[in-house]
């Protein structure tokens, strides 16, 4: 019965929290940025009130900023993202 339990326990500490299945956030490229403290109280008090980690809060943010551009734009911003990750 101990045999059973230990194998079926689960691993110590959080599981990976990637946007993909598998990813892991540490795997993911830094971004620091300087924003004024108005703006990171509203980014603290928004992950608290959606339970979302503050990196899933920015990456909506940028999604929802990119579906309110033209068309044209989005192409171009897809097409230069697209070129930028390529290149490393």
């Amino acid at each position: 019965m101990t045999d059973n339990r230990v194998r079926n326990r689960r691993r110590a500490g959080r599981p990976p929290a990637g946007a993909k299945a598998g990813e892991r956030v540490t795997d993911y490229p830094q971004l620091s940025i300087r924003v004024p403290v108005e703006f990171k109280a509203r980014l603290n008090a928004l992950s608290a009130v959606t339970g979302l980690a503050q990196w899933r809060v920015i990456i909506e943010a940028i999604n929802c900023f990119l579906q309110d551009l033209p068309p044209t734009d989005r192409e171009l911003v897809n097409g230069l993202s697209e070129r930028l990750m390529r290149a490393g």
